[in-house]
């Protein structure tokens, strides 16, 4: 089987390229034919002294390297958790991407600028009882762009619904 495309997956802060919820996106990216990657951001959210957040812009010009490379290879779809949602959709405006999947998306983020994302097909899973990203937020961004978005009874972390972030990860490449 050809591979279709690639997807970059980035974990959220504090988290690892081997979390539950990107492992569950490698495998249905692996069992639809898409290539995947699990880039490691660990060493820049120890960067405390950047900011609480550790290097935020050091995350997204390590993605937008990884996915330029990509890109140049064939169709790109970027997904991420939390943060990892924030730096993929700064990354969808300077790189072609074919899609996003965004999970628990940061809409606003301190100082940083506020998430935005390139007009692509775009699919959002957040849980209604986020302590750190209320879902009216989250609504009101996705209804801006007419993004597929998936509310579930959860919260930051999504942790009672791997399966689900992967079953829409799912139907996101199908469509692609």
């Amino acid at each position: 089987m050809s591979v279709r495309g690639h997807c970059i997956l980035s974990h959220g802060f504090e988290s690892g390229p081997d979390a539950t919820k990107v492992t569950a996106l490698a495998e249905v990216a692996a069992r639809l034919g898409w290539s995947h990657e699990r880039p490691d951001y660990t060493d820049l959210d120890a960067r405390r002294e950047v900011s609480a957040l550790g290097d935020v812009f050091a995350r997204v010009d390590r993605l937008r390297s990884l996915a330029n490379a990509a890109a140049a290879r064939g169709p790109l779809v970027l997904a991420g958790s939390s943060l990892g949602a924030w730096i993929s959709g700064q990354v969808s405006l300077q790189v072609p991407v074919r899609g996003l999947f965004l999970m628990a998306p940061p809409i606003a983020m301190g100082k940083a600028p506020p998430l935005q994302a390139a007009a692509v097909p775009t699919s959002i899973l957040h849980g209604w009882h986020d302590e750190l990203i209320p879902a009216a937020a989250v609504v009101d961004w996705a209804a801006a762009r007419s993004a597929t978005l998936l509310l579930v009874d959860d919260a930051h972390r999504l942790s009672a619904h791997v399966e689900t972030s992967a079953s829409a990860f799912a139907q996101l490449l199908a469509g692609l």
